[in-house]
């Protein structure tokens, strides 16, 4: 935690106050007169977007710095998938038969969990788009080993709100990809990921691109559902046509179990393998 230091100087949040409790004046209510930090109409300025964007890697990055939160595995997957036990509310039969990955990354982060909590969760903590689907699975199965765990939720459209298991104080909120994606993969130790859409197609090459060229070192890539990923993506053909190495199709594994999950976890050629004593970066 980040210890409380006296400033000799007088704090934002006071001046805050005392700015609102000004006489009300044509010049007190001129938008020049607010504070530039409190002024939320300035904060939004097509020119402020650079410290907009520094502001969103630098507040979760304080909260888990102050939580201690050191390693992160990561859990990406369809926000579609229901729970077998509302099957029957599946668009489709593809997505009805998927129900069965809700359980497993379920008992996946339950696993991890109670790992996690050997390091007093410090380590390992799960990490979570924060919505539906397979990221209320990851959330959910932390809660049931007693655990923390985070949501990374952005703003859209059709915004839903963060599913009921992620841990309150590790529910953040963006509103740009970019930063959101950083904080996925600052931590992360491991990266497990689950049938989805565009989006967690999106997540999961940027990830094997940055461990491809050498920007990420390598850690456990796990896709759960091989009948899945192979039937979407032909990853031999691109082998084949020389658009990726043949070796490239040795950064991930694929698994159907939780347990199958951890096992190769375990296993991950030696020095791969996620340990509780890695510092974080």
């Amino acid at each position: 935690m980040t210890e409380d230091r006296q400033s000799p100087f007088r704090d934002a949040h006071s001046d805050i106050r005392t700015a609102d409790e000004v006489p009300d004046t044509p010049q007190t209510r001129a938008p020049a007169y607010r504070l530039a930090f409190a002024d939320d109409d300035f904060l939004c300025r097509e020119e402020l977007r650079p410290v907009r964007l520094q502001l969103e890697l630098l507040k979760p990055q304080m909260v888990m710095d102050e939580r201690g939160i050191e390693s992160t595995v990561v859990l990406f997957g369809g926000a579609r998938i229901p729970e077998p036990a509302k099957k029957s509310t599946a668009r489709t039969k593809t997505l009805a038969e998927l129900t069965k990955y809700y359980d497993e990354a379920r008992s996946f982060a339950r696993e991890i969990t109670g790992r996690s909590l050997k390091s007093y969760g410090r380590e390992w903590v799960i990490v979570t788009g924060g919505g539906p689907g397979v990221m209320e699975a990851g959330n959910r199965g932390a809660d049931d080993a007693g655990g923390q765990s985070i949501g990374l939720n952005i703003v859209l459209p059709h915004e839903q709100a963060p599913n009921e298991w992620v841990t309150p104080d590790l529910c953040f909120n963006f509103h740009y990809f970019a930063i959101r994606k950083m904080h996925f993969l600052m931590r992360a130790r491991a990266v497990c990921v689950f049938p989805g859409g565009f989006g967690t197609l999106d997540e999961t090459f940027e990830a094997l691109t940055l461990i491809q060229t050498g920007r990420m070192e390598r850690v456990p890539f796990l896709l759960f559902g091989r009948e899945f990923w192979e039937k979407i993506i032909n990853w031999e053909a691109l082998a084949e046509a020389g658009t990726i190495a043949p070796e490239d199709l040795d950064l991930f594994r694929f698994v159907e179990t939780a347990e199958e999950a951890m096992e190769t976890i375990d296993g991950w050629h030696g020095a791969h393998t996620i340990r509780s004593d890695i510092p974080g970066r």
